[in-house]
């Protein structure tokens, strides 16, 4: 059996990636930076940061479901994915850049304007980063040229977030000259222009070939009776929350991990440049996908990943800096194929509900997500929560209850839910998908 034909060339492939480097410009500062941004920058306490972002997360389970329909709704010369690339970079920006001004009001008008920024920011995200996901199983019908696409999106995607967690702490420094409140909002800005430009550049570049009209624009019965059968779609989801819990704890942890227990905040540059190495894994997705298959290589990168994560934690038991630098680094390449497979994975689940008589890419990619946010919100209240119980006091010595919790995010939580993430990754049934495929080509 043949495949079909590749439809997309190099300009739109590479546009379609910088799509996810857009967005990561941002979406990076928030999941390493903010928490730290709010506690010692801003001036809000931990609890009240944890509270804040539990809120958030839940919001964003609310968002997430209303895009997607967004999307599943919309008639447009365009396609039903790409307009948002056009309708909601401008805001999505301008509220990027808004949560990272400290406004001189007193206490309650600071908690208040965090919370309008950070509600706004996070449903402008979902409204440019779910149609990344969403249009993917819409760019051509060739399985492999689906997964090069992929491994694209994440190549600029993980390239940008590594670059945004290793020079924001030097741009900070740079363009702030000891005024962190300034210096966050100068490198916001920067990285806000950056990524509205790349957006915009995706709408013009991209284009909706494999709608079909006939199982497009279902009633949400039909859509909900498709995503109880989609098995593979809901195990993905869950490892999907998973994986953004696992890295919710150990980013936000690693910029206190380095400045209250190895007094160097300086290192937080140099720990998160050794996740450069998650590039390794993005490329070897091509060749290991096709060779065995995208579930056992996904669960090569969690082994990868969990081993990684045991090296870090013997690191700091030890208080070995070359071992947490080489368990990082471990970890990352196992963290480049898992993320690179999610989006790819995620487009099979996609065409699989086609396969049902349901095109419903909008509320199936709505999963990613759904997890991104629930994940990260989790991940932030359970940080934030830990930090708030154990006594933290932003910018002094830390207790040693304070201390234990964060080599605890740090180290030990990442490397247990790495264990469950494994367990849920052996349901996921591959052969499901791909027999209803098959059946459907011939």
């Amino acid at each position: 059996m043949q495949q079909a034909p590749w439809q997309t060339k190099w300009p739109e492939r590479i546009s379609y990636g910088m799509s996810d480097a857009a967005d990561n410009l941002v979406f990076q500062m928030m999941t390493t930076y903010l928490l730290f941004f709010y506690t010692d920058v801003y001036g809000l306490s931990a609890s009240s940061a944890a509270i804040l972002f539990i809120v958030a997360r839940l919001a964003d389970v609310v968002e997430s479901l209303i895009i997607g329909l967004m999307i599943d709704r919309t008639h447009s010369k365009w396609g039903k994915s790409r307009p948002f690339f056009l309708w909601y970079a401008l805001p999505y920006v301008a509220f990027a850049v808004l949560t990272f001004v400290t406004p001189p009001f007193g206490a309650t008008g600071k908690l208040v304007w965090a919370y309008v920024t950070y509600l706004g920011l996070g449903f402008f995200y979902t409204a440019v980063n779910l149609p990344i996901t969403s249009i993917l199983p819409t760019l051509s019908q060739n399985t492999k040229e689906l997964t090069l696409l992929g491994v694209v999106r994440q190549f600029g995607g993980s390239d940008v977030q590594i670059i945004v967690a290793v020079f924001t702490l030097p741009l900070v420094a740079y363009f702030g000259q000891g005024n962190q409140q300034k210096g966050f909002l100068l490198t916001i800005a920067v990285f806000g222009g950056i990524s509205l430009i790349l957006i915009w550049n995706t709408f013009f570049q991209v284009k909706e070939r494999f709608t079909n009209p006939e199982h497009a624009h279902q009633s949400w019965s039909a859509v909900w009776q498709m995503l109880k059968q989609n098995q593979p779609w809901l195990v993905m989801s869950v490892v999907i929350l998973l994986y953004w819990l696992t890295t919710a704890i150990k980013n936000q942890t690693t910029i206190y991990y380095f400045k209250y227990l190895q007094n160097d905040e300086g290192l937080v540059p140099w720990a998160n440049a050794f996740t450069f190495a998650s590039l390794i894994g993005v490329v070897l997705i091509i060749h290991s996908a096709g060779r065995w298959g995208k579930k056992r290589t996904m669960l090569g990168g969690m082994g990868l990943g969990l081993i990684g994560q045991a090296i870090l934690a013997l690191g700091t038991t030890l208080n070995v800096l070359p071992l947490i630098f080489t368990g990082t680094l471990v970890n990352a390449i196992g963290n480049g194929l898992i993320i690179g497979l999610v989006s790819i994975m995620i487009a099979d689940t996609i065409r699989y509900g086609a396969t049902l008589g349901i095109q419903a890419e909008g509320i199936l990619a709505s999963t990613d997500d759904f997890g991104v946010n629930v994940g990260l919100g989790l991940g932030g209240l359970i940080t934030a929560g830990l930090f708030h119980l154990s006594g933290y006091a932003a910018n002094q010595t830390q207790n040693l209850a304070t201390q234990h919790m964060i080599v605890l995010n740090y180290a030990w939580l990442p490397l247990l839910l790495y264990l469950v993430m494994i367990l849920v990754l052996l349901l996921y049934d591959d052969h499901r998908i791909q027999a209803a495929l098959t059946k459907e080509r011939e």
